[in-house]
């Protein structure tokens, strides 16, 4: 299972394809500053993916007023990312976990998900600004979306 409520929250570099080119995401970047929700999701140009990370971004506003920001993260390229972004009007923060790396450290991997190989798993993390994981959870299936009423309640106890 994803890693536990109350551990540290093991920081990454990633990469994000922004107007500027590529950039890095770092997430002790908002420590001290910002609370964090990480959003694993499974593949970019997929349906119930699509469908989340519009409906974030859409509610952005609701995560900035708690003091948040948040970052989706998947195996995706950051091209690709960046593409379905501009496709689908996604504004959050997209990050590439091209390497596997962090979906490890987070224990989010789903197995050769559709026989494509091995992707993240539908999750939802809340990292205070010390770096403090304050909620956890990884969905059943790809298909079930988080609880975003309880990310918003853990992050209405760090204000």
């Amino acid at each position: 299972m994803a890693i536990p409520v109350g551990s540290k929250a093991p920081d990454f570099t990633l990469k994000s394809k922004q107007a500027s080119g590529l950039v890095d995401v770092k997430l002790s970047d908002n420590f001290g500053k910002r609370n964090t929700v990480l959003l694993f999701f499974p593949a970019a140009f997929t349906s119930v993916c699509t469908q989340e990370m519009c409906a974030i971004s859409a509610g952005l506003n609701a995560y900035a007023g708690l003091n948040a920001g948040v970052i989706g993260i998947s195996v995706d390229t950051p091209f690709a990312q960046e593409a379905w972004a501009q496709k689908e009007k996604i504004s959050l923060t997209l990050a590439s976990d091209l390497n596997k790396e962090v979906i490890k450290k987070y224990d989010v991997v789903f197995p050769m998900l559709a026989g494509i190989g091995d992707t993240a798993a539908r999750a939802a993390f809340v990292i205070d600004k010390n770096g403090v994981v304050q909620y956890g959870e990884r969905t059943p299936t790809p298909k079930d979306l988080p609880n975003f009423e309880a990310v918003k309640a853990a992050l209405a106890k760090l204000k």
